[in-house]
């Protein structure tokens, strides 16, 4: 009996020195897909998830979970929000928003776009989608225009029964932009974009800085849009004054010489 006290003991002894290495084995869960796409959301404006414009971000969440993503804007972009929620099977009437801050948490408003929908009784899905304003490389301190940095979106349920709270949905973020051109070129830009952590970094000599929050650029990095259609107009319209001025030149000056006058020899 006591050898077999003594083995059991050994035995079990074994199994707890084993157990911690099996766990560390074990896949964890990742943060983004085989694409690069997030596949989780943040639960508040310092832990919003970053997404490049052009990619699908999804989460997993339940309902009454309020979702944050972040994507960088430069100025002459136009940015348009797009949110897609799978609602469970058996549900009853759900409204879903989304909504879109700044660099300085100001809330934007949507030109067009449906920014809030109620989704009936075991609707499967309800697509969002909310159109800002051109982005501005520059704007007055009293003015609300959207300016170039990192933008957060936040998608929630604002209206739900008490009984579908904590139901699993599954949700798709997707941003993408149209360049305005010239048309929405102004005089004046910002001397840093609004991103977390900018003034951190710009005050820092190292080239690591863990105050920096935000990591996504513009593809072509900030301020990419100073070249636009504005200045070959404005050389267009130049050239054609000068043509213009020459022609009115030539058809108003004459000969040169009163009428009547003979020439001389």
């Amino acid at each position: 009996m006591r050898a077999v006290r003594i083995l059991s003991t050994a035995l079990l002894a074994l199994g707890l020195a084993t157990a911690p290495a099996a766990a560390d084995s074990s896949p964890s869960p990742s943060a983004s897909g085989d694409d690069g796409a997030p596949t989780r959301a943040g639960t508040s404006f310092r832990t919003a998830t970053e997404v490049e414009q052009g990619q699908t971000a999804t989460a997993r969440a339940s309902t009454g979970d309020y979702l944050y993503w972040s994507f960088p804007a430069d100025a002459g972009q136009r940015p348009t929000v797009r949110a897609t929620v799978k609602l469970p099977e058996s549900h009853a009437a759900e409204t879903w928003q989304i909504d879109v801050y700044d660099g300085l948490r100001r809330r934007q408003a949507c030109q067009y776009g449906a920014q809030t929908r109620t989704a009936g009784a075991d609707t499967p899905s309800v697509e969002l989608e909310c159109v800002l304003r051109t982005v501005r490389a520059w704007s007055e301190p009293w003015a609300n225009d959207p300016l170039p940095g990192t933008y957060y979106v936040r998608l929630t349920a604002v209206r739900v029964e008490t009984a579908d709270l904590g139901q699993a949905v599954d949700a798709e973020l997707r941003v993408e932009s149209k360049d305005m051109g010239g048309a929405a070129a102004v005089d004046g830009a910002l001397s840093e974009p609004l991103v977390p952590g900018i003034a951190a970094r710009a005050d820092s000599d190292e080239e690591e800085d863990s105050a920096v929050l935000a990591d996504l650029e513009p593809e072509d990095g900030w301020t990419s849009g100073w070249w636009s259609d504005r200045w070959v107009w404005t050389a267009a319209g130049g050239a054609l004054a000068a043509l213009a001025g020459v022609a009115g030149y030539r058809l108003t000056r004459g000969s040169g010489r009163p009428p009547g006058v003979p020439p001389t020899a």
